[in-house]
Parts: C-alpha cells; structure tokens; sequence
C-alpha cells in the first residue's frame, strides 16, 4: 500500500475518532440516549463495511476478505470487551454520567495498545517466523480459559485494584485502572488473532481502528443483550482455537514440516477461515437467542 494511501487513511479515520471523542466529552455529563446509540452504532458499522468493499475495488480482492475477516473477528472481540466493560462499571457502580468518559479513555487506552502491539507482533514475525507457534498456542490457550470461565457472572477486583483503593483512589479512578489493565489482556488476544489471518499491515490496522469505532456507543446497547448472547464466550472460544490451529499449522509450514506422523499438515485458506468465523458467530447468536427464549429467566437477572 503507497505512503499516499495510508496518509489519507489514517487522517480521515482520525477526524472521524476525534469528532466522536470531542462528542463524547462534551457530553460527558449526560447519558447516552438508545435513539442515539442505535444511530452511531449503524454508522460506524455501515462505513466499515463500506471500506472493506472499497478494498476490493481500489485494492485486491484478497485485501477486501482479510479485512472482513479481521474486522469480524476484533469487533468480536471488542463486543466480548464490552461484557467485561459493564461488570466492571456495574460492580464499582460507576455513576451514569461518569461512563461516557470512563468508556472514552478506555477506548483511547486500547488504541494506543493494539497500535503498539500491531507494531511489536510485526517486528517479531519480520525476524522470526516461528512466533506463529507462540502466538496460535497462546490463542488455544485463550480459549480453553474462556471456555473454563463462561460461567463466571461476577467481576472481582484483584490486587492492584484493591492497593489503589487503599490508598484512597477514587471509583472513577479504580475504573479507569480496572478498564487499562483489562485492554491489556484483551490486546494479547486480538493481535494474534488478526495476525492468523492476514499480514497485510494496513488491513491489520485498519481493521482493528474499524473495530473499536463506535464501541462508546453499543455500549449502551448491549446491556441488555449480554444476557441473552449467552453463547458469545463459547463462540468467540471456538474462532480463537480455530484461530490458534491455523497459526500453528502455517508455522509448521514456514519451517518446512509439511507432514506429521504421514498425515499431510493442512493450509486452511482465508476464505474457509472467513465462512467459519460467519458460521461460528451466526450459529452462536441463533442458539443463545433460542436459549433465551425458551428459557426467560436467563435474562431476568
């Protein structure tokens, strides 16, 4: 991609980000209303895929199913962030007019993250190839703890968070530490997982840009909807595995191991892993609504 093409990118999603952060503090003091959440959140998911289209025009093809892909995959993964967004919000009791900008130094804070994470992972597959294995071990690492910890409703404070508040930090603060350190580790996983399906620099990052858009506002959507996705966690599980095998498989492959025990080491395409992800999060959404329905009171609390 030409310097020119990432200059008018980077610009242009940048007024975008800024004009809703300076929105968003200046209504800091005021809550969300669902008219507006609805509207923001259509916008910013209808410009994204409205870029990812462009791609294949002006781009490749290939460029334009990576970025679905990756961006499918990260908005995921940012939905999943918001769940833990809202039990840490709920359980400090975060006043409502204080969420607005808790939410957006908490978006800023995983930008910066996931830009410096983007910039390490590239520099660690650019001199060493073999950090695949790392990374798709880490990413079915990932999964079998969120399978382990699905049934987990509560948000417990951990030590960091239980010193600060010894020490006479206020909740807005502790929220605020409570949502960096949370990034972090949501940062581990979203990286790797957008580097098991494309190493196009620029797809990489504007996807995850696109994914974090408008984050601010679903958050006052799916308050309601965390109980009723209540398969999200297994679903988001099952991609980040698949996600996993994927690297370690293209790994083996790098290092010119093409069959282990006879049984030839399979290269899954981009489009297979794209169908999966689609597959994986329409069957999830279809079976936790089912569920919901036939069971109400799993919404209820």
């Amino acid at each position: 991609m030409s310097n020119t093409v990432w200059i008018w990118t980077l610009v242009a999603l940048t007024l975008v980000l800024s004009f809703d952060f300076a929105m968003a503090f200046i209504n800091r003091n005021r809550p969300t209303s669902l008219k507006a959440a609805v509207a923001w959140t259509l916008f910013y998911v209808s410009i994204a895929i409205g870029f990812g289209y462009s791609l294949g025009i002006w781009s490749t093809h290939r460029a334009r199913s990576e970025f679905f892909a990756g961006w499918i995959t990260e908005y995921s993964l940012s939905f999943d962030n918001l769940f833990v967004f809202i039990l840490i919000l709920a359980r400090l009791k975060v006043a409502k007019e204080r969420e607005e900008l808790v939410l957006l130094i908490g978006i800023v804070s995983s930008l910066f993250l996931r830009g410096a994470f983007i910039a390490g992972g590239s520099a660690l597959i650019n001199r060493w190839s073999a950090v695949f294995f790392f990374f798709g071990a880490f990413l079915i690492y990932t999964a079998i703890q969120l399978v382990r910890e699905s049934e987990e409703e509560e948000w417990n404070e951990g030590r960091l968070l239980q010193f600060i508040r010894n020490r006479g930090a206020s909740t807005f603060v502790v929220a605020l530490v409570a949502i960096a350190t949370t990034n972090v580790l949501f940062a581990f996983d979203s990286i790797p997982a957008i580097f098991g399906l494309t190493k196009n620099p620029y797809v990489i990052v504007t996807a995850n840009i696109f994914a974090l858009m408008g984050l601010r506002q679903l958050y006052f959507l799916i308050g309601g909807l965390m109980q009723k996705l209540v398969y999200l966690t297994e679903g988001l599980a099952t991609i980040l595995a698949f996600i996993g095998l994927k690297l370690v498989f293209e790994a083996a492959d790098h290092q010119g191991w093409h069959k282990v025990a006879g049984i030839k080491i399979p290269i899954i395409s981009l489009q297979v892993s794209l169908g999966f992800i689609i597959v994986v999060l329409g069957v999830t959404t279809v079976l936790s609504l089912w569920k919901s329905k036939k069971s109400p009171e799993t919404t209820s609390n």
